[in-house]
């Protein structure tokens, strides 16, 4: 694994509406070290989600590069990106993504099942107890509280033991003190894994218990 697991350079994105052309990105460049953990801070619309998502390959930049893991990422076509992903990147949305006609016990195992982890179900298992879930696990996403969803969502982003996590308004679905609590829960499992952890949030107390924040404005980038 390389020192560095993210590098950005030069980053665009550019998009055609009924006005014109509106520059979403303008020019992105930073680097994350591996077990670093970094907070992007900014107003609704500046552009936070849109980078994540380029980030992550799930989105294509106008201009520039992502390096992940060592791995030009836009060098890569949609099944090589897709493989990536599930190699290196371990994601917590804030509207959780839980596949709803599976249990708790399934959505965990489903990415270890994917990669071919013979003993799947016994990794899960241990996982949502170590989120406290181990009496949940029969139980569907639409029985669990919010934040019984979102440390799901934890357990099935940490299984599989990603070099980054990438973490989009993780507490945005949830209230305060609720969402105080998954956080908790967030940065120990980062401790413990020692994962990399870049988190988009609007929350600047939130941001201060990153090693770094960076904040985006107008869809530029800058330290701070």
């Amino acid at each position: 694994m390389p020192e560095s697991i993210l590098t950005v350079r030069g980053l665009c994105k550019e998009v055609q509406d009924a006005s014109g052309k509106l520059s979403i990105l303008r020019e992105i460049s930073f680097t994350l070290a591996a077990g670093q953990t970094a907070a992007i801070v900014g107003a609704s619309g500046s552009g936070k989600s849109t980078l994540l998502g380029i980030l992550a390959g799930l989105d294509t930049p106008s201009a520039g590069s992502v390096h992940l893991a060592g791995q030009d990422l836009f060098a890569l076509d949609e099944d090589g990106r897709a493989a990536l992903r599930a190699r290196h990147v371990g994601f917590v949305f804030q509207s959780f993504q839980l596949m709803p006609n599976l249990t708790a016990l399934e959505n965990v195992m489903l990415p270890l099942e994917l990669a071919g982890v013979p003993d799947a179900r016994a990794q899960a298992t241990a996982m949502l107890a170590r989120v406290g879930l181990g009496e949940r696990l029969a139980h569907r996403p639409r029985v669990l509280s919010g934040g019984e969803q979102q440390r799901v969502a934890l357990a099935r982003a940490f299984v599989v033991r990603p070099d980054i996590l990438l973490a989009d308004e993780p507490t945005g679905s949830l209230d305060h003190a609720t969402g105080s609590a998954v956080m908790d829960l967030m940065f120990a499992l980062n401790r413990e894994q020692g994962t990399t952890l870049l988190l988009v949030t609007h929350d600047r107390q939130l941001a201060g218990r990153c090693e770094r924040c960076l904040t985006m404005e107008a869809g530029a980038l800058s330290e701070g």
